[in-house]
């Protein structure tokens, strides 16, 4: 594992989140999704203040978030909550794109990413990870999916997918021998899951498979069908 991804995987860690699953490279860039920042958050117990509106209209907003993360005993010291700060900008056509009829929620975007970037500096990730609401480059990176805020989804959820995905990769990190990652990959319920995937998600996963595998010894065993 390169230098910046132990960094980052040993961070973590710390919140009980894996690397593989959580984290991805968009040309040698690190993205993490949304979901997992705020199950970070959540476990960290960061608390965020009002956003101070900064600009609003109907296609652009952008907001000031401020988060603080709680301090911790140190011996009988009590060390004092860090407090971080940053903007979340969503511009229609700029840094967040829509088509067609989808409608474009820009308060709620800009305040993903800005909770998301002082998360992100608030667990000394910042400058290591970006997350996935960053910019739209990140996410075309991500399963074919209408990418829309997911309180206002009608047609297949995008974190649905992205979760799926997900899970079914820490599943594959926690099998530990090469039959058991082949059980998993052939299992009907894992077919199924795989089969209402994106084409390019599914093929993702089956090569994360296939590295699991690899990185357990295969192909040392034989008389067993590929897990892909």
């Amino acid at each position: 594992m390169r230098t910046a991804d132990k960094q980052i995987a040993d961070i973590l860690v710390r919140y009980g989140e894996p690397f593989g699953g959580n984290v991805w490279r968009v040309q040698g860039t690190a993205v993490i999704y949304h979901k997992t920042l705020e199950r970070i958050a959540a476990q960290a117990g960061i608390v965020f203040d009002p956003p101070t509106i900064i600009r609003a209209e109907r296609d652009e907003a952008v907001l000031l978030v401020t988060g603080r993360l709680p301090g911790a005993k140190a011996g009988a010291k009590q060390t004092p909550d860090r407090i971080e700060w940053s903007m979340g900008e969503a511009l229609v056509n700029v840094n967040y794109r829509v088509s067609g009829k989808q409608a474009a929620y820009v308060y709620a975007m800009a305040e993903k990413r800005g909770k998301d970037r002082v998360i992100l500096k608030l667990i000394e990730l910042h400058g290591l990870v970006y997350s996935e609401e960053e910019a739209d480059e990140f996410r075309a990176q991500l399963p074919t999916v209408r990418a829309v805020d997911e309180d206002f989804e009608e047609a297949q959820p995008f974190d649905e997918v992205t979760e799926a995905e997900g899970d079914l990769k820490r599943r594959i990190d926690e099998a530990e021998t090469i039959n058991a990652v082949t059980d998993l990959m052939l299992d009907g319920a894992t077919q199924a899951i795989l089969a209402a995937m994106p084409p390019g998600t599914r093929d993702e996963v089956r090569d994360y498979a296939k590295a699991r595998l690899v990185s357990l010894g295969w192909p040392k065993r034989t008389g067993r069908r590929s897990a892909a």
